[in-house]
């Protein structure tokens, strides 16, 4: 997805939340936690990383659920109040929280055009799991700096302006 591409839009399995996103994703996670195990019922979460203000809702509500994370600051997820599912999430993300949204790459209508940039926390990858040689991969987490965009991280750093953060 470039950063002129049409609207891409998704929803939740029973239709009531549907949502468009304006503009390609700063980058998006492929995240092999446990934690995100746990969550997901999967072997990973995939998660696009999009400025909130680049997402809009067309029908439905949102359900907002805080949960604990590993972080211990908490995390927001944002689900359909009928059918229950994620269709993004909200961490805590230096003080960002609300401002950063992390799409559920799945809900989407095309998931294919955001495949992941980066593969977080192989540490506990399901062994079965086996990932491109060419992948982008994180023991753990990594330098924003190694694996982001100049162009994303200056996106990242206007959010942290935007609400008056340090960018660390």
């Amino acid at each position: 997805m470039t950063e002129k591409s049409d609207p891409v839009e998704g929803g939740c399995t029973c239709g009531h939340v549907r949502y468009t996103v304006l503009s390609k994703p700063m980058i998006v996670h492929c995240c092999h936690c446990r934690w995100c195990q746990r969550q997901t019922g999967s072997a990973f979460a995939l998660n696009a990383l999009i400025e909130a203000d680049r997402v809009q809702v067309l029908a439905g509500t949102i359900e907002a659920l805080i949960v604990a994370s590993p972080s211990g600051k908490g995390q927001i997820i944002a689900r359909c109040p009928k059918c229950r599912v994620a269709v993004w999430s909200h961490y805590h993300m230096s003080g960002l929280r609300e401002r950063i949204h992390f799409i559920r790459v799945g809900t989407l209508d095309t998931p294919d055009l955001m495949p992941p940039d980066v593969h977080i926390y192989t540490c506990s990858k399901q062994p079965w799991v086996r990932l491109p040689e060419d992948a982008k991969i994180a023991d753990r987490f990594y330098q924003y700096e190694d694996i982001w965009s100049p162009d994303d991280l200056t996106r990242r750093t206007a959010l942290f302006n935007a609400a008056g953060i340090a960018n660390p």
